[in-house]
């Protein structure tokens, strides 16, 4: 069994020089794979509201939503470092909101730490649950729960105002206390600056190879769908072809009497047509 990573080990990861790993994970099947193959860092992202709960957004996915899926990933994947996202509406309201909310996923899901979005507006947010005793990491960058806002899903920073301004909220949530920081969709000088200018590692997502870390959505990497891929995912096989190919067989065979076999049936020891007189 792979040794449990903590909040100190993973900030250590930065200064070794040791990339850091990080894939979602919704249920506990995919987070016991995950888990064996030794990713670093699994995020229960809230975007399973668009991957399992077929959702246009993240915006209408809930805390009790979060909760189900984020247990079951600490269910299957026991000895992992787990990281709730704190959905839209769960944290917004106030410090008090976003307290009662992180606890409940160290509480019931069992969660080592939380992530939320936002920059400069969610730092005293930040500072208010760790000081609660709740692990953070933050989000800067495109950050879908706002992304309306932002233009739609698009590349942040590309221009030195919007950059000068990121730089400034990574700094603050670093202050703040957030262990981490996730930074999306930015062009990848940004995040070399930014990754340079803060302590606490850095997990890029379409932000660059000079980012501490990386973390994808799990289906993407595995090529689950085919239609919308986002230009910065890299889909390491592809299975849904593989999938639906299994599943046209399988609705051959099961048609066409072929499924299930001898091989794939039970047998009695004795005739029971006989003994039961028909």
């Amino acid at each position: 069994m792979h040794k449990r990573k903590t909040v100190a080990g993973i900030k250590g990861m930065k200064k070794a020089g040791e990339k850091i790993t990080m894939l979602t994970a919704y249920d506990a099947a995919m987070a016991a794979m995950l888990a064996e193959a030794d990713v670093d860092v699994l995020l229960v992202g809230d975007s399973l509201g668009m991957v399992v709960l077929g959702y246009d957004s993240t915006v209408p996915v809930t805390m009790d939503e979060m909760i189900h899926h984020a247990s079951a990933v600490r269910r299957g994947a026991p000895a992992a470092f787990v990281v709730g996202d704190m959905p839209f509406g769960s944290y917004q309201s106030g410090k008090r909101d976003a307290i009662l909310n992180g606890g409940r996923f160290l509480k019931e899901a069992g969660c080592d730490a939380v992530k939320l979005e936002g920059g400069l507006e969610v730092c005293t947010t930040v500072t208010a649950l760790v000081q609660a005793g709740i692990a953070v990491i933050g989000h800067i960058g495109l950050t879908p729960q706002t992304a309306t806002q932002l233009g739609g899903y698009k590349v942040q920073g590309r221009d030195v105002e919007s950059a000068h301004k990121l730089v400034e909220e990574a700094r603050a949530l670093e202050k703040a206390g957030a262990f981490a920081l996730v930074l999306e969709c930015l062009p990848d000088e940004l995040g070399r600056i930014l990754t340079e200018e803060i302590s606490i590692p850095t997990i890029g997502i379409g932000a660059g190879v000079h980012c501490d870390g990386q973390v994808l959505v799990t289906h993407d990497l595995l090529g689950m769908f085919d239609t919308f891929i986002p230009s910065f995912v890299k889909s390491y096989c592809k299975l849904a072809p593989t999938i639906k190919d299994a599943v046209a067989e399988y609705n051959r065979e099961v048609r066409s009497g072929t499924y299930p076999d001898k091989e794939h049936s039970f047998s009695s020891e004795s005739n029971l047509r006989e003994l039961l007189g028909s």
